[in-house]
């Protein structure tokens, strides 16, 4: 398809990955799978289905030329500047004007950068599938086959019958749910109508945009008015006026939850959220007592669990040799060290690495941040 485009949202802190995730180097630049950073792993799943050309980037200004170095590929215009962060509601609409401008009928896949896909080729195939049937008007998205009664993830509940298509299950989609209870997720994970949120969607920029039209008024004004100024040498001032004056608001409540003609293809794809440091210690490679060293030499005593990252640079005088850390007599713990930063907390509390972020911001740390 000529006219199928994605868009990579690349704009998030990732303030439960500290400390390696920071301000000046948030996550999707990290490498916190193999020797590929998150943003270039988002990049190269599209590989065979699209050229660089039809690959846009929607990022905060200050991540433009980190994420531009790491894929110099991705012509330097594809990169769209949200100049303050707005939920993903303002900045899939920020992309969907740019790329309105460029290409009326476009398809566009919405992805991010924060995502672990283990079956690339079924991806792709997924991704094709739902191209398809974007391109005849419906709105669609991929749903994430549920291992577990997960409590962290919005869910999609489908109906009970639908189509084939090139091997992929299509059904009509008949509600998006908020994060439920423990109690709910099972009830849920139980009656095999449900899938997880994956956040990825895909649709033609003409059509999303009659859903901003209709739910999103006030946004669509917004909207409206950057795009009658793209091209133009006043642009940079007429989004410096209109986006502090955008309302926060995610796609999922904004748009999806009362969007018409939405289906959604369940799939299995070795999908992970790298939200936080469980996420990345439960795909990594572990050893024979289920620990997991990145970046560093791991001694262990009566340890298991245990995940490790180091990240300080090497000095001289160790010749670029790896930190050893050592454990003893622990378990399920997280360690992550960096050059002025020591983070050390149970791997069932990894959601509360936030907290230590707040901390610090409220006691006016931002040299931390």
């Amino acid at each position: 398809m000529s006219n199928f485009y994605a868009l990579i949202m690349a704009g998030g802190s990732g303030t439960r990955l500290w400390p390696l995730s920071r301000s000046h180097r948030p996550k999707q630049a990290l490498q916190l799978v193999g020797n590929r950073t998150m943003f270039q792993h988002a990049v190269d799943r599209l590989q065979t289905l699209l050229p660089m050309e039809r690959i846009l980037v929607v990022t905060a200004e200050e991540y433009v030329s980190i994420l531009s170095a790491q894929v110099p590929e991705i012509p330097i215009d594809n990169f769209i500047v949200e100049p303050m962060a707005r939920g993903t509601a303002g900045a899939i609409g920020l992309a969907t004007v740019h790329l309105l401008h460029r290409d009326p009928t476009a398809t566009m896949a919405v992805l991010t950068a924060d995502h672990f896909i283990q079956d690339i080729n079924r991806f792709r195939s997924a991704l094709t599938v739902a191209a398809h049937a974007a391109a005849q008007g419906h709105v669609v998205t991929l749903g994430i086959q549920p291992t577990y009664p997960a409590t962290g993830f919005g869910y999609i509940r489908r109906s009970g019958r639908g189509e084939t298509i090139e091997g992929f299950d299509v059904f009509e989609v008949q509600a998006f749910v908020e994060k439920p209870n423990l109690e709910t997720a099972t009830e849920f994970l139980s009656s095999g109508l449900y899938s997880w949120n994956s956040g990825m969607f895909i649709w033609q920029v003409s059509r999303i945009m009659t859903e901003f039209r209709q739910q999103m008024p006030a946004l669509s004004q917004q909207l409206e008015t950057i795009a009658n100024a793209i091209g133009a040498s006043d642009y940079n001032r007429v989004i410096g006026q209109v986006w502090p004056q955008v309302r926060k608001e995610t796609i999922d409540y904004g748009i999806m939850e009362h969007c018409s003609d939405v289906m959604v293809i369940p799939v299995d794809i070795g999908w992970t959220d790298i939200g936080d440091w469980e996420a990345v210690y439960q795909i990594g490679h572990h050893d024979s007592c289920d620990n997991l060293a990145v970046g560093a030499d791991m001694v262990t005593v009566d340890s298991s669990g245990v995940l490790v990252q180091n990240d300080p640079p090497a000095s001289a005088s160790c010749e670029g040799k790896k930190k050893v850390v050592a454990t003893i007599g622990v378990q399920n713990i997280v360690v992550i060290d960096t050059e002025d930063a020591l983070l050390i907390c149970s791997r069932n509390r990894a959601q509360d690495v936030r907290a230590v972020v707040d901390a610090l911001r409220e006691k006016y740390r931002g040299d931390y941040l």
